[in-house]
């Protein structure tokens, strides 16, 4: 049986590079059109002003995946939101957490994508699930430096 470490369960920290300007990388985690191909095909609608809604649908927006606030917006550098999942209904019954996206520019046209999904203390199936980011992160990262989506996984 496998266990997730203790400090998962409250903070996960995603770090990687990806071969882009900043501004690339975050056009590709603000736009609908790119977010849908390394996101499970998620249909996204935001203005990313803060307060305002980040809605995540299904491909054929029958399902509402997430309804979450914009806590920060800082382009290209730093987007912050909450996440609930709301496709299953144990993870839409757990509390709300936060997701952290930090962008920071190295030499040689390199970003350095950061990821940090915290205030997991409350929502336990939610951090217990890491292998979803790190698939997410993987296909966003092929995307931008390829064109080309992952095989989707299950």
């Amino acid at each position: 049986m496998s266990t997730v470490p203790e400090s998962a369960m409250t903070t996960q920290v995603y770090q990687l590079y990806i071969k882009a300007s900043q501004e690339r990388l975050w056009e590709a985690i603000t736009d609908p059109q790119i977010v849908a191909k390394f996101f499970h095909g998620a249909q996204v609608e935001s203005t990313y002003a803060v307060g305002s809604k980040l809605r995540s649908l299904s491909p054929d927006r029958s399902e509402v995946w997430g309804d979450n606030t914009i806590l920060e917006c800082d382009p290209p550098r730093r987007l912050v939101h909450t996440w609930r999942s709301l496709y299953d209904a144990a993870l839409a019954a757990e509390a709300e957490s936060r997701v952290t996206w930090e962008i920071e520019t190295c030499p040689g046209e390199i970003c350095k994508l950061t990821l940090t999904h915290d205030h997991l203390e409350r929502s336990p199936k939610t951090a217990a699930s890491v292998r979803g980011w790190t698939y997410i992160l993987s296909n966003l990262k092929t995307v931008i430096e390829t064109g080309d989506a992952l095989p989707p996984i299950r």
